[in-house]
């Protein structure tokens, strides 16, 4: 098993965004690692999940505080195979072979591989490619030159890995509730206070936490981003306390803990009081590789679906074979292709303003603000309902701990709640609407695309063309009601967007990727926008083995 030979559409989205270089570095990188992903490193996280969590060793043998916290050999090793090849690194500096600088389309198609076996590892790399971010963006060349290095560390520097720590106890989502103070010390601040879901703890070389300095005002606006040092040496930095680590439903291989600081040491980074923004901007990116993380997850039970439908006999013949089984793989594949190309139109979109945000227009940022958040609503959804799929597929079998189905979808369903939930995410939209008009441009770059296909998808434009409308009506309406009623249809702009935006992409992707991204587009589109009538032409039927098995069908049109 290799995953990244298992899904050609890897490939075919590589070869759009990169050029023929680096396409063909990236392809030989990603086969050794997605290799290593389908092998070893699946082995290691299943040992992780069940018998090798991570283990909080609060004291040494003479009662002092340590708070150290214990990985598996295991582990280490994924930490090291995964860094080395650039996962953070490489959006930030060259790349030996190739005298370059890489980008985020490599990253997240390193992500998307990981994510197929070991999506709780892919939180603290999520957590690394935010502080290297934040860093990198905004903190002093003195700050840069100490620990940047470190966190982009491909093997040739000791690694730090990062963090981010936003959330207390009083506040959860309501991150301007937050309690840690930060007090100036000659250079340095010292901050004291509590973060409630700190990941990463113990592991992280670097934290980035938000706290309010002394006078500074109230509310969200008035905190600060500071660097913090995890380590000193050997040791846990003096001011560094784990209380506890938590005991999670899934993604048991990341360590989420209860930190308080008692005058730990720490380093303003950028602007005083726009600590908010910046994190912001790194919660973005954090959404991001949660779309990564989900859509990865949906292959990965799209691909045991499968091969259980292949193995499986019953009733005489092999799952595969009968038509419910032949409609849910067509559908789950057509699913999962739109929704990763979808994401990784996002993710260059991403990549262009991370790189030159001096030349992005605030229109610009607000509507790759508006993908983010419905695209990380999407597929974290759609991450679950893959698992409960795959499951079903199994029967039984399926929620056996012999199988991997049952850790698959413990660790799918933090997807949705980690970097925000689907209200948060709602309101996120609401937000954009009422203070740069994003729905508007929304409707016209939709609007744009559609019109640019070629004349034999005209009958597929039209239906996407007319739910474009059927949004703009919509929103007419509801941007009519009162604040409290337009939240309540929040979420449904969200899915009506989402739709919207992959319908096109199918399209797109029909034009660029012939017969079988046509196949895959028509299947999509009917269970997107038809699901509840009669499908005439059985089209998951028609395409089977054109989607599935990715050769011509012998099955004609009734």
């Amino acid at each position: 098993m290799n995953y990244f030979r298992e899904d050609p559409n890897l490939s075919f989205i590589l070869d759009q965004y990169l050029d023929d270089d680096f396409a063909e570095w990236a392809k030989r990188e990603l086969d050794e690692y997605g290799e290593l992903c389908a092998t070893e490193i699946d082995e290691r996280a299943a040992h992780t999940d069940r018998e090798g969590q991570p283990k909080l060793i609060k004291y040494d043998k003479m009662g002092n505080d340590i708070s150290y916290v214990w990985v598996n050999d295991g582990y280490k090793k994924t930490i090291q195979q995964t860094y080395d090849r650039g996962i953070v690194g490489y959006v930030h500096k060259s790349i030996p072979e190739l005298g370059r600088k890489g980008d985020y389309i490599y990253s997240y198609a390193q992500g998307y591989l990981l994510s197929h076996t070991e999506p709780g590892f892919y939180c603290p790399v999520t957590l690394t490619m935010a502080t290297a971010y934040l860093i990198d963006h905004y903190a002093s060349d003195e700050l840069k030159k100490k620990y940047l290095p470190h966190v982009l560390s491909t093997g040739d520097e000791e690694l730090y890995e990062g963090a981010t720590f936003l959330t207390e106890r009083q506040g959860g989502s309501d991150v301007g509730a937050n309690e840690t103070t930060a007090i100036k010390d000659g250079e340095v601040y010292r901050l004291t206070g509590e973060k409630y879901f700190a990941s990463n703890a113990g592991m992280c070389g670097v934290a980035m936490v938000l706290a309010r300095r002394e006078g500074d005002g109230d509310g969200s606006k008035g905190l600060s981003l500071f660097l913090v040092p995890w380590k000193d040496g050997e040791q846990t930095a003096e001011g560094i306390s784990i209380r506890r680590l938590k005991d999670k439903l899934g993604v048991r291989a990341v360590p989420s803990a209860e930190v308080e600081f008692k005058g730990v040491k720490a380093y303003l980074v950028g602007e005083p009081e726009r600590g908010i923004y910046y994190m912001m901007e790194a919660l973005n990116l954090s959404r991001v590789c949660n779309a990564v993380a989900s859509i990865g997850i949906m292959q990965r039970a799209y691909l045991e679906a499968k091969q259980y439908a292949y193995d499986r006999v019953t009733f005489g013949n092999p799952l595969k074979d009968f038509p419910m089984v032949r409609d849910t793989l067509v559908s789950l594949k057509a699913k999962q292709e739109v929704e990763m190309s979808s994401v990784f139109k996002l993710i260059s979109l991403f990549d262009n303003i991370a790189n030159e945000p001096e030349k992005a227009s605030k229109r610009g940022i607000a509507f790759e603000r508006l993908l983010i958040a419905i695209l990380k609503k999407e597929t974290a959804e759609q991450a679950i309902h893959f698992c409960h799929e795959s499951i079903e597929m199994h029967g039984g079998n399926g929620y056996i701990e012999d199988f991997v189905m049952p850790r698959l979808l413990r660790d799918a369903q933090v997807l949705t709640v980690w970097e925000g939930t689907a209200n948060i995410l709602g309101l996120e939209v609401l937000k954009l609407m009422k203070k740069f008009q994003v729905h508007n441009l929304f409707i016209e770059e939709m609007k744009t695309s559609l019109d640019t296909l070629p004349a034999n998808l005209q009958v597929q434009r039209s239906l996407v063309y007319e739910k474009v409308e059927q949004l703009d009506q919509e929103i007419s309406q509801i941007t009519s009601y009162s604040e409290e009623e337009q939240t309540f249809y929040a979420k449904h702009l969200a899915e009506k967007m989402a739709a919207i935006f992959e319908s096109v992409v199918a399209l797109e992707d029909a034009v660029k990727g012939g017969a079988r991204k046509t196949a895959v587009a028509e299947v999509f589109l009917q269970k997107t926008w038809k699901k509840n009538e009669l499908d005439a032409n059985r089209k998951s039927l028609v395409y089977y083995d054109l989607i599935v098995e990715g050769k011509e069908s012998k099955v004609g049109v009734n």
